[in-house]
């Protein structure tokens, strides 16, 4: 992306080569699945019968397993503007039921619009919730730290997570003290509050929370900007929660990154969209369960442009 002085700025993380990505645990630009985040201790119940998933994350399970898509091989397909990924994704694949069979559609378009489309069909009852983990830095992948850029998210509240990060069923209101650190009704730079003492921030290391979206007529649901570069991310969904993670592990992630480098924490921030973390545990959460036979259908979109 071109900043406000013509010059040429990556702004997505990432590695040079398949082998770096392979090695790297913080799923630079990967579609996690078949269930994004978190899943207390790897089991939910579903049409009266157990699942016990993988364990990847202490004692949960995270982003689908240690080789969750993100760690597949999929079918490519080009087109003139899109380039469409297929996996079938087998019954017990990390212990998950049916035979899921996937699709992600990805289209740019000349003014800098990302469009990501999942479908999904399963021949079982089964649980999904996709989403993508780029980790964004507005000054450039090059740049140490997001913590001076500026973010806005359209919601009025999060969920609360334990010391693990899963959600404990609690919504908590950016109006409260306690959620005040997570306030970016308003454009607000990602560092300002990051450091203070509190629970919440303690428990994710920094920001890594879903917040519960209102809904915006044309889906926006988070507008981040640097006034360093100019340059202006809005992300749209149809999706019901985002995740925000401000990279809080990356310098520990293994990562050979572009160019050979190496990323601190905080060096990017992804914006997940995707259905709320452990949703089986809360039925008063939206439901991520797919029936046999009918039709997983999200969008998400990631348009990019100057102040």
């Amino acid at each position: 992306m071109h900043d406000r002085q013509g010059a040429l700025r990556d702004i997505v993380l990432g590695c040079d080569d398949a082998p770096a990505y392979e090695r790297q645990t913080a799923c630079l630009g990967g579609v996690p699945g078949r269930h994004a985040n978190r899943i207390a201790r790897g089991r939910f119940v579903l049409n009266g019968k157990t699942y016990q998933l993988a364990i990847n994350n202490g004692e949960n399970h995270l982003h689908g397993g240690p080789t969750g898509f993100h760690r597949r091989l999929w079918r490519a397909a080009v087109g003139e503007n899109s380039l469409t990924f297929t996996r079938l994704s087998c019954d017990g694949e990390e212990g998950y039921p049916g035979n899921l069979l996937v699709s992600v559609r990805y289209t740019f378009d000349d003014e800098c619009r990302l469009g990501i489309h999942y479908q999904a069909l399963c021949d079982q009852d089964t649980v999904i919730n996709l989403t993508n983990h780029s980790y964004f830095n507005l000054d450039g992948e090059d740049s140490e730290s997001v913590e001076g850029q500026h973010l806005q998210i359209f919601a009025d509240s999060f969920a609360e997570n334990d010391a693990g990060c899963l959600p404990t069923g609690r919504i908590v209101s950016l109006d409260s003290e306690e959620g005040a650190p997570f306030d970016f009704r308003e454009p607000t730079e990602i560092g300002k509050r990051l450091h203070e003492e509190n629970i919440h921030l303690k428990n994710g290391s920094g920001y890594d929370h879903n917040y519960l979206l209102k809904k915006q007529p044309d889906g926006l649901c988070a507008r981040a900007y640097s006034r360093s570069s100019g340059i202006l991310l809005e992300c749209r969904t149809s999706e019901p929660g985002m995740q925000l993670y401000t990279g809080n592990f990356l310098s520990t992630s293994n990562i050979v990154g572009k160019g050979g480098k190496s990323y601190a924490d905080r060096a990017g921030f992804c914006l997940e969209t995707q259905h709320y973390p452990n949703a089986m545990e809360h039925p008063e959460f939206p439901s991520v369960v797919l029936p046999a036979g009918e039709l997983y259908d999200t969008t998400t979109e990631y348009h990019i442009s100057l102040l």
